[in-house]
């Protein structure tokens, strides 16, 4: 399997700095980053707006190494939210934050998380819209789970991620969906040993199933994180099996991925959420999308031969 060895590659910097002097990355990475700026990502969010679509934005960066870098990331957030304001577009468009970029991994990084993840939540909040606490490795969970949790006490809106592949999920799943949260499910993209994930694709696609029957059937809002044509169908039947109204749940899919499937989705009155990265710090993300479909890498090795 690949999939683990992109993932192991994402962490070296030895592959950071081939992969990013290749020539042709640039091209390739613009496929799933749409920008670096929050102007250019601005044309991006318009079009897609337009076109019926709505969006989480995620700026890309995990590797905080000091509490000022963690601030800078807030920081980050707060600009792209002031924008979104001045386009009118805070009902149509969420974020999604990765609590490590927020200075999870640092010394007392639970409480600085908490600290710099609450103004991004309550901005976001003046304008229309939530923030989606994306998942990390295991690892991670409690803490993020935890914050939810506070944060969910003033802003209720505030969503989560859970990943199928772990065991742990199926009891999240249904804690989260009896308290009526907003959650997004995917499958999971990191690296995790045996001891904690299942590791055959069959597995995490039986898991997938049996926590979105939870989600469906819970008091929730659950946000249908995959491209997976046969998990799409399955997810619309257990919506139509639990009574649940087109506004009642979502899609979502990353941008550069099954864009004709986006405006399939929201041509039948669907919800339809693109999860649209951009910023410099690109790379963990652009491994991460590679590991998580064959297609995705073959695109980008095709890419570089033809370049060659």
């Amino acid at each position: 399997m690949l999939g683990p060895v992109i993932l192991a590659a994402s962490r070296s910097d030895r592959m950071r700095r081939l992969i990013s002097a290749a020539p042709v990355t640039k091209q390739v990475v613009d496929r799933f980053i749409p920008g670096e700026t929050v102007d250019d990502i601005v044309p991006i969010v318009e079009e897609l707006t337009d076109r019926g679509l709505e969006l989480t934005m995620d700026v890309v960066g995990e590797d905080i190494t000091t509490p000022e870098q963690a601030t800078a990331a807030r920081d980050a957030y707060l600009a792209l939210i002031d924008r979104l304001r001045d386009l009118g577009l805070g009902e149509r468009v969420e974020m999604s934050v990765k609590l490590s970029m927020f200075g999870q991994a640092l010394e007392g990084g639970h409480e600085l998380a908490l600290a710099n993840v609450r103004p991004v939540v309550e901005a976001a909040a003046a304008i229309g819209t939530t923030v989606t606490l994306d998942a990390e490795d295991h690892t991670t969970l409690d803490s993020m789970f935890a914050i939810h949790e506070e944060l969910r006490k003033d802003f209720p809106q505030t969503g989560c991620v859970i990943q199928a592949y772990l065991f742990r999920t199926e009891s999240d799943a249904r804690r989260l969906a009896a308290n009526g949260s907003r959650v997004r499910l995917v499958k999971g993209a990191y690296k995790e040993p045996a001891e904690v994930a299942y590791q055959q694709k069959h597995e995490i696609d039986k898991a997938y199933v049996r926590v979105l029957r939870t989600l469906m059937e819970g008091e929730g809002y659950p946000m249908i994180g995959s491209h997976d044509p046969r998990l799409i169908s399955i997810a619309q039947e257990l919506a139509r099996k639990a009574g649940r109204k087109l506004d009642e749940y979502e899609f979502q899919m990353l941008y550069g991925i099954r864009g004709e499937e986006h405006l399939r989705l929201a041509a039948e009155g669907h919800r339809m959420r693109v999860y649209t990265a951009y910023g410099t710090d690109w790379y963990g993300y652009f491994m991460r999308r590679l590991a998580e479909k064959p297609a995705n890498l073959r695109f980008f090795v095709r890419s570089m031969l033809s370049k060659g």
